[in-house]
């Protein structure tokens, strides 16, 4: 894959959880840590995204929605899996949890991971800027 030469646009796909996570990347977006003074950009859409940012576990019935956003996006895309549910499934980890399908990266192909329950922004700052370094 190439490498993202302009400023990235990403699209944030919930697929379940405590919405910690969500709160957390709202927070990095806003004035505080200014997301968008490097150029980055939420878009309502997986079709004129560069990244995508999953948080939480996925659920069974949220799997086919994952896996259709993932085919939306266009090439070269770059996947980021946010908080512990979406790097592990944190809490939801146990073997007898019939409703949920695994972590982000059992579903689709992840190139980074934010650990964290959940992380803070920083670290999704960081996390984004390596997606971007990476070729």
């Amino acid at each position: 894959m190439n490498m993202i030469k302009r400023s990235p646009w990403v699209y944030h796909a919930h697929a379940g959880g405590c919405v910690g996570c969500d709160i957390e990347l709202v927070a990095s977006m806003g004035p505080r840590y200014d997301l968008e003074r490097l150029g980055v950009r939420l878009v309502p859409s997986p079709r004129y995204a560069d990244v995508l940012l999953v948080t939480g576990p996925v659920p069974l019935h949220t799997k086919p929605f994952l896996e259709r956003v993932y085919a939306q996006t266009p090439e070269p895309k770059r996947v980021i899996a946010i908080g512990a549910c979406g790097c592990s499934c944190g809490v939801f980890i146990d073997d007898e949890n019939y409703s949920i399908a695994g972590p982000v990266d059992k579903i689709i192909p992840v190139d980074v991971k934010i650990p964290g329950c959940p992380p803070k922004p920083e670290a999704i700052m960081e996390g984004i800027i390596k997606v971007l370094r990476m070729k």
